[in-house]
């Protein structure tokens, strides 16, 4: 059975409206989660609750659900039921993607041991002044993949003594992902714009608001 999710890449006036949109959503998120002109780390959080958002403008709220255990660490939403893992990437290549977040090596090669894909991807390269893309990778795809190459050539552990917080997809894997007859894409001009952005704004006028029951 084919993925609702297609349908965002076949919605041509959705398509346009990502294509616009997106790039300034993203930057809004960098301009929240930065300090000294560093961005943190709950930046990829911001952007994963934006992808998300975007599920329930097209979808409806009723039919996107973010109320999962944190013993869910892939499915980031249920789509009519179905899982979607969501990862954005920043930079010109597609490496990095993580599959999980860990710094313990011992969880990383358990995880490798016991992983099998499980849902759908939809994935963001972000690259800034230059064309980046967004991607959907189904299921199949990466099922199909992983039984052609296996998990050695498919999963990246993280090399001993160093602290790259996770493991990842193995790069060759996923250019073979995003490149997949059935999986779908579109490229994205991320160009920043002028953004007037003050972080203390909006809870400068909560303060400022007289409610009774609060």
């Amino acid at each position: 059975m084919s993925s609702r999710l297609m349908e965002i890449f076949e919605d041509e006036e959705l398509v346009r409206k990502i294509k616009r949109r997106l790039p300034y959503l993203f930057q809004l998120a960098e301009l929240e989660t930065s300090r000294a002109g560093k961005i943190g780390m709950e930046v990829g959080s911001v952007r994963e609750r934006i992808i998300v958002a975007l599920l329930i403008h097209k979808f409806g709220e009723g039919n996107v659900d973010t109320e999962l255990p944190i013993t869910e660490p892939e499915v980031d939403a249920l789509l009519f039921g179905e899982g979607v893992s969501i990862k954005t990437i920043t930079g010109k290549s597609l490496g990095g993607v993580k599959l999980i977040w860990t710094v313990d090596t011992r969880k990383a090669k358990e995880f490798r041991e016991a992983y099998y894909p499980r849902c759908d991807i939809l994935l963001v390269q972000i690259n800034w002044n230059d064309l980046g893309g967004f991607y959907y990778i189904p299921l199949q795809v990466q099922k199909r993949l992983f039984d052609k190459v296996g998990k050695q050539r498919y999963i990246k552990l993280p090399k001993a003594g160093t602290n790259p917080r996770g493991v990842e997809i193995e790069k060759d894997a996923l250019y073979s992902l995003v490149e997949d007859n059935d999986s779908m894409s579109m490229a994205i001009d991320w160009q920043r714009t002028k953004i007037d952005f003050n972080p203390y704004k909006r809870w400068i006028e909560l303060w400022g608001e007289e409610q009774s029951d609060v």
